[in-house]
């Protein structure tokens, strides 16, 4: 028994540990390899993303991590990351602010920048999860 809640307690503790980056704004991100398409994205992100969402979707003092299981595909869909490219999203789980509309970024530029930001979730670890409310 008291080796159970010792276990429970280091999980707990670790878990803590994990959780206070992610507050803080900036995860450490794992990289691997990328298809030639998410390679392109690669170079949108850092051309345009990076300067908030830090190198590699790892988050910054200006914005959100990416590469952060809040992002999933079943919460945030491909969809609502053009949105917010397109339009801009209101803050809703970090404190950084509204994001501004990303004009810069062009139409056909997208495709790439989603199935970076969703290859590197993947080596991440981070897998589509049912969106509870």
């Amino acid at each position: 028994m008291i080796g159970r809640i010792a276990t429970l307690t280091l999980a707990m503790v670790l878990a803590a540990s994990a959780n206070a980056g992610h507050k803080e704004g900036h995860v450490d991100v794992k990289l691997g390899p990328l298809s030639e398409r998410a390679t392109f994205g690669a170079k949108v992100f850092s051309d345009n993303c990076a300067q908030c969402h830090g190198d590699n979707g790892s988050g910054s003092d200006k914005g959100p991590p990416l590469i952060h299981s809040i992002y999933n595909p079943g919460h945030h869909s491909n969809e609502s990351i053009i949105r917010a490219i397109s339009n801009g999203v209101r803050q809703h789980h970090w404190p950084y602010g509204d994001m501004p509309a990303q004009k810069q970024i062009a139409f056909m530029q997208v495709p790439a920048l989603i199935e970076y930001i969703r290859e590197l979730q993947a080596i991440n670890g981070i897998k589509t999860q049912q969106h509870k409310m």
